[in-house]
């Protein structure tokens, strides 16, 4: 999957803020991520990640 930091992915799983969309800050074995929401920043495994992402929006 290509992903690039500064893209927003919309996710099947909301954050517990409730909001979908996170942006990516970090790309590797991880991606870390932060809600568009509330701020708060996840780290996340690549193939968690990947298999959760519903749309990626490219800026």
């Amino acid at each position: 999957m290509d992903i690039h930091v500064g893209d927003e992915l919309i996710m099947k799983k909301p954050h517990p803020c409730g909001d979908n969309r996170f942006s990516v800050l970090r790309v590797g074995m991880d991606f870390k991520i932060r809600c568009l929401k509330c701020g708060r920043e996840v780290m996340v495994p690549r193939r968690k990640a990947e298999h959760n992402i519903r749309k990626i929006v490219r800026s």
